[in-house]
């Protein structure tokens, strides 16, 4: 997002999505990792997500904050936008940005007790305050 930020015309799309931030998925791994604190996590697949699940929208909104700015959001209808793409031959990728894409992590939490270390508001602050070198 520039100085000012940038529009986005995704402002009627209601998906929800989850994510993992880095420090959350190391915390993780270094669980399954340590075999003496947890042998309940042997032979185990494992989904994994920071716990709570965002929309497009709130992740836009999220993004903008962290930065300390405001996402301004247009309300295109996804219906009208989903259409643009068919036309342009896209139509696949409106299926991926405007649909659901979200995992259930309560195995980890059950079975290993894990919770997630950071939350996805303190991870995308800390991801903007870096420095580059």
């Amino acid at each position: 997002m520039g100085a000012q930020g940038h529009a986005f015309a995704l402002g009627a799309v209601h998906n929800q999505r989850s994510f993992v931030a880095l420090e959350n998925l190391v915390d993780f791994i270094a669980l399954c990792a340590d075999s003496a604190r947890s042998p309940k996590a042997a032979n185990q697949i494992f989904l994994i997500s920071d716990g709570h699940d965002v929309s497009t929208i709130e992740l836009l909104r999220k993004v903008a904050h962290a930065q300390g700015r405001t996402a301004r959001l247009i309300p295109v209808p996804v219906g009208l936008m989903k259409f643009s793409a068919r036309v342009l031959g896209k139509g696949a990728v409106t299926d991926r940005l405007f649909g659901n894409l979200q995992v259930d992590s309560s195995k980890a939490q059950e079975l290993l007790s894990w919770q997630p270390v950071v939350t996805m508001d303190e991870a995308l602050v800390r991801m903007f305050n870096v420095k580059a070198d």
